[in-house]
């Protein structure tokens, strides 16, 4: 008996250790164990956006929040524009505020010390490119990083009233600027005491036309002008050139262009400085044509909802190849911020500042790109990816809310059915911008340099000459 119950004991032992090396085994095949794979975390995060409502975001998070087990609790929250970048400062400068925000397509130089770039294994320039507009790249691709990626992208166009164009026998709008102007000229409508009744265009001052710096620097890039395009570019508006139907390529023909709507003595006199604000007079039936973007268009309606106008594309310079101007927005990354964790398994594990970072991008690339129906879902300290399986396009269903024109090539088709969005998602293609060292004081330098022309106080070459050189100062 006594040697029977050695040997149950032994066969006990060998059923126990064997027990625990296929319990260690699952545990190291599970990534439970000890194994070189990090353990599992939760990354909570806050958006901070403008002009959407909550609502528009909600059925996207609560997508990705199923899709990816590696976050936690995304909240969005809808900031006010007037004091959005002082607040955003702010808080980062105490090291909070968002994970996530909105960043206009002029600000990457104020922003780029404040925002950390895409890592490589979750958003590759290939990526980027294969989806966005170029003028996407030209704004948030530098030094070989992604600094921002778009949901929209507005480029400028033209706004014409259908009635006013019927009642005069126009029947298109015009797609030159020799048309443009002849157009505006014929919808001018002065009286006997010199009063301007109707404008063909509101457009030629800087205060009271909307986006005035941006009609400006169209016109200069239309131009032939070379722009700013990075952190080293030369500021050189008065330089020469010679464009591509052979006109001079001069910053001082693009401000003449523009100043001699609200010169007096232009026979293209159409506009002054004491009219009501452009927006405005377009939506009172007081001024025919108005250059703008997608995000008036509620606002025209919202003023004057009888009022029967529509948009075509902005007009070019025969012989040239098109050129747009583009102003949005995009989400960036805030780059030192306290990393907000979901306990897992009720373990108070530490996350680090670069782990937040990587699931903060992780959420802006499954917003803004295209999906084959599954999202890679990449571990921030393993680099193992999971497919995921996701039934939304999120860029396209936030475009069908918003009504907003696509950022995304594969969008862009699309768009075309809508005849008002057409022209801006089209023109999205074609757009572009200027790479500018502080974007609000470069539009309050244009602003002045327009303003100057119209009172007279300087001409157009010696206030160009001043705000090339208050420009170039914003460089150091």
């Amino acid at each position: 008996m006594k040697i029977k119950l050695n040997r149950t004991k032994k066969n006990k032992l060998v059923k126990i250790f064997s027990a625990g090396f296929l319990m260690a085994g699952i545990l190291l095949l599970s990534g439970c164990g000890k194994t070189n794979e990090s353990p599992s975390y939760k990354v909570d995060l806050e958006i901070w956006g403008l002009f959407d409502d909550s609502s528009v975001y909600s059925e996207i998070i609560s997508n990705y929040e199923k899709a990816n087990p590696l976050v936690g609790k995304i909240t969005y929250r809808k900031m006010t524009e007037e004091n959005y970048q002082k607040e955003l400062i702010n808080a980062m400068a105490e090291g909070n505020g968002p994970d996530i925000f909105l960043m206009s397509n002029s600000n990457l130089s104020f922003y780029k010390n404040k925002v950390a770039p895409a890592p490589d294994n979750v958003f590759s320039q290939s990526d980027f490119f294969s989806n966005f507009v170029d003028v996407a790249k030209d704004d948030f691709v530098a030094d070989g990083k992604i600094y921002a990626a778009p949901l929209s992208v507005d480029s400028m166009q033209l706004f014409y009233n259908k009635d006013i164009f019927n009642a005069n026998g126009i029947s298109l709008p015009p797609n030159t600027w020799y048309d443009f102007t002849d157009v505006s000229r014929k919808l001018t409508k002065i009286d006997s005491k010199g009063e301007i009744v109707q404008a063909g265009v509101a457009m030629g001052s800087a205060y009271n036309v909307n986006r005035a710096s941006d009609i400006v620097s169209l016109l200069m890039m239309q131009n032939g002008v070379a722009m700013p395009s990075g952190e080293s570019s030369q500021i050189n508006f008065n330089r020469i050139g010679v464009t591509d139907d052979g006109r001079e390529a001069s910053a001082s023909n693009a401000l003449g262009f523009y100043t001699q709507f609200s010169s007096i003595s232009s026979p293209y006199y159409t506009w002054n400085r004491d009219m009501h604000y452009s927006i405005d007079a377009f939506a009172e039936g007081r001024a025919a044509m108005l250059l703008n973007y997608s995000w008036n268009l509620d606002t025209i309606r919202s003023k004057n909802a009888k009022l029967n106008f529509a948009v075509s594309s902005i007009p070019q310079y025969p012989g040239t190849s098109p050129v747009g101007y583009a102003n949005y927005w995009a989400f960036a990354v805030n780059k030192s911020k306290q990393a907000k964790e979901t306990p897992i398994g009720g373990a108070n594990n530490a996350v680090s500042n670069d782990v937040r970072i990587h699931e903060a991008w992780q959420f802006i690339k499954f917003l803004t790109t295209r999906n084959s129906g599954t999202f890679n879902v990449v571990h921030a300290t393993s680099g193992v990816a999971k497919p995921f399986p996701v039934t939304i396009d999120p860029a396209k269903l936030y475009l069908e809310k918003t009504n907003k024109p696509a950022a995304r090539r594969d969008l862009i088709e699309a768009q075309q059915a809508d005849p008002i969005i057409k022209p801006f998602a089209l023109g999205n293609l074609v757009a572009k911008s200027w790479y500018q060292f502080d974007a609000e004081s470069v539009d309050a330098i244009f602003l002045e340099m327009i303003d100057s022309i119209n009172k007279g106080d300087a001409s157009i070459d010696q206030a160009l000459k001043l705000a090339n050189t208050r420009v170039e100062q914003l460089k150091k």
